[in-house]
């Protein structure tokens, strides 16, 4: 079975998120375990998805769930956390 490619649309894509998730939580003065437990995470995984990777080396892959949790605990919309500008996920086209 052949290795997968790293996606850099996809990395960048993550690491835009996180950046987004950094600046909204200090904008709302909130601390990384704050904004975790109340959206239902570990401060673990959403320090990683602030890092916009979930291992070194591999971008973050948040679900949907999270996302919206994240967005709803912001106070803000999906179109106003997630990047505007995504990748393109159709497999190879």
């Amino acid at each position: 079975m052949p290795i997968p490619r790293p996606d850099p649309g996809w990395d960048a894509f993550a690491r835009e998120l996180g950046v987004n998730l950094h600046r909204l939580r200090l904008e709302r003065g909130l601390t990384q375990e704050e904004v975790a437990y109340t959206a239902g995470m570990s401060r673990y995984t959403y320090q990683k998805f602030e890092k916009g990777e979930s291992a070194p080396g591999t971008p973050a892959n948040p679900n949907l769930r999270n996302v919206m949790a994240l967005a709803q605990l912001l106070g803000v919309t999906l179109d106003e956390l997630v990047p505007p500008s995504w990748p393109d996920l159709r497999g190879g086209r």
